[in-house]
């Protein structure tokens, strides 16, 4: 049973002191979200973790193949692995807010199986072709994890056949869940794998308070991004209900990425509740309640076979929600 939390860096001081909190509350992994335009950069608060803290497994949730070419990335990633004494994981996506604040499409499946294939030889000190140049990490020699985040069909099986673990955002309830472990091992299945050589790690928005309705209304910002990251491109099969299909689209079109998780009464945080989707996310991509909602619900996640279950702290105050989880929802789950 394992847990990992994800920060957004706006200081790079308060981001030590939460990185050591999460610590010792009984965090195993410490992500941090790759948003140049948004947030303090990726790899110097990578680098700030790394020497906050002696246990914990750090890397990016999630950065992506346009911002950096995988030489740069393959260079980063392994010197933090070597700061932090060989505790780095690489979690690499198709891009969100990091790609959209420039202007950019997030990328293409194939490009994004290269940029990982690629990132992986460089990591093991190979010279590697990408885009048609030779590119190489002369002194890197580093199997991390490489993890991917993925929510549609194509992306759970590319996963399953590439990945050392998927970071699945595409939604906690049971149903969800089975749908999407079943993708991912389907994945394996066709790339010859052993069954289950995939770790998987689901992604929750996270808060907790002594009525479910306050935790949920701090976060409704985190949600909608839940939403518009999670349906991007298509719908079909992301198993969303007919009649959502129509306000879960105008969310992502009027979605503001510029205000990405920004906490306060941004537009992103009133557009849940204009569409009708407040309940519906809260559901589907959060723990979100009670300490006695937030265990029964992460329980049942590890139940459905996730391996690691990586919530995030954003909100009013991340401190709060890294304490509360760690004392009153991983604490009573291990010790149960």
């Amino acid at each position: 049973m394992k847990f990992g939390v994800t920060m957004l860096p706006d200081s790079l001081e308060v981001l030590a002191s939460r990185a050591r909190l999460a610590e010792d509350m009984g965090f195993d992994y410490v992500g941090i979200g790759d948003s140049q335009s948004l947030f303090r950069e990726l790899y110097v608060s990578l680098s700030v973790v790394a020497m906050s803290t002696g246990r914990v497994m750090l890397g990016p949730t999630v950065s992506n193949p346009l911002t950096r070419h995988p030489a740069v990335t393959a260079a980063a990633i392994a010197s933090v692995n070597e700061l932090s004494g060989g505790r780095a994981f690489l979690g690499l996506g198709s891009g969100d807010s990091a790609v959209l604040n420039l202007g950019l499409r997030p990328a293409r499946l194939a490009e994004l199986h290269h940029y990982l294939q690629t990132v992986r030889e460089l990591l093991n000190g190979a010279a590697s072709d990408y885009r048609g140049d030779r590119a190489h990490v002369r002194w890197a020699n580093a199997g991390l994890p490489i993890a991917m985040s993925a929510e549609g069909p194509c992306t759970l099986a590319l996963a399953g056949a590439a990945a050392d673990a998927a970071i699945i955002h595409t939604g906690l309830t049971p149903d969800v869940l089975d749908d999407t472990l079943a993708r991912i091992r389907e994945g394996e299945r066709a790339a010859g794998r052993e069954a289950n050589a995939v770790g998987v790690w689901a992604f929750a928005k996270c808060n907790i308070a002594d009525r479910r309705d306050d935790a949920i209304e701090e976060i409704k910002m985190a949600l909608a991004a839940s939403g518009h990251h999670a349906f991007r491109f298509t719908l079909e099969g992301k198993n969303v209900p007919e009649e959502l299909r129509e306000p879960v689209s105008i969310l992502h079109r009027e979605y503001e990425a510029a205000e990405h998780e920004q906490v306060g009464q941004t537009r992103n945080a009133t557009l849940t509740d204009e569409l009708g989707l407040t309940d519906y996310f809260a559901d589907r991509f959060a723990i979100a309640g009670t300490p006695e909602e937030c265990r029964a619900k992460s329980r049942a996640i590890f139940n459905a076979g996730v391996d690691a279950l990586l919530i995030t702290a954003i909100g009013p105050d991340p401190e709060r929600i890294i304490r509360r989880f760690g004392q009153e929802v991983i604490a009573p789950l291990r010790n149960g």
